[in-house]
């Protein structure tokens, strides 16, 4: 219910059918931005753990952003209710299975294998420690590089699925970028 009552207010009652939910989407924006500000602010000010939450904001993080984006870009040319519907549905899912739903199986194959190295990577108590433990000047450590470049396949990865399920006219693209 509550979901419903604030994606009411996000969507509102005068949104044309062709358009993506713009109060949302800019919303989820600021939100990833938030994350990576709030990432710089505790490594160095607060000199928290960074390689850590640097390959957790290379992935999950990341991925709640992709989720979200493109979760808002499937709603275009839905009206207000069907929009309201779709993102009740995909906001019960988990992000790694938006992206799937929406998406396709076959498509994110990829994508959810450079996951699940990073699942692996942080399920692993000694791999998550050396994580945690890790200095900002040791950056060419071995298990850092390996799960760093992960994440820059996971990011190409991502950006490809964009690329292909939402057409180079769609409205999103439009919004993202101006």
């Amino acid at each position: 219910d509550l979901r419903r009552e604030i994606l009411r207010k996000y969507l509102g009652a005068d949104i044309p059918d062709h358009q993506v939910a713009l109060f949302l989407l800019n919303d989820i924006i600021r939100y990833w931005r938030t994350i990576c500000v709030d990432y710089e602010y505790k490594t160095t000010a607060e000199e928290k753990p960074w390689a850590i939450r640097n390959v957790k904001l290379v992935f999950s993080r990341k991925l709640l952003y992709a989720s979200g984006l493109f979760s808002v870009a499937l709603t275009a040319d839905m009206s207000i209710e069907r929009k309201m519907e779709r993102l009740e549905g995909l906001f019960n899912r988990h992000p790694l299975d938006r992206v799937v739903h929406i998406c396709g199986e076959a498509t994110t194959r990829e994508m959810r294998r450079c996951y699940d190295v990073f699942l692996d990577c942080i399920s692993d108590d000694k791999k998550r420690r050396r994580l945690e433990s890790l200095e900002r000047d040791k950056r060419d450590d071995e298990l850092f590089r390996e799960i760093k470049n992960e994440g820059h396949q996971f990011t190409l990865e991502l950006l490809k699925l964009f690329e292909t399920t939402f057409h180079s006219t769609h409205p999103i693209r439009r919004a993202i970028i101006y």
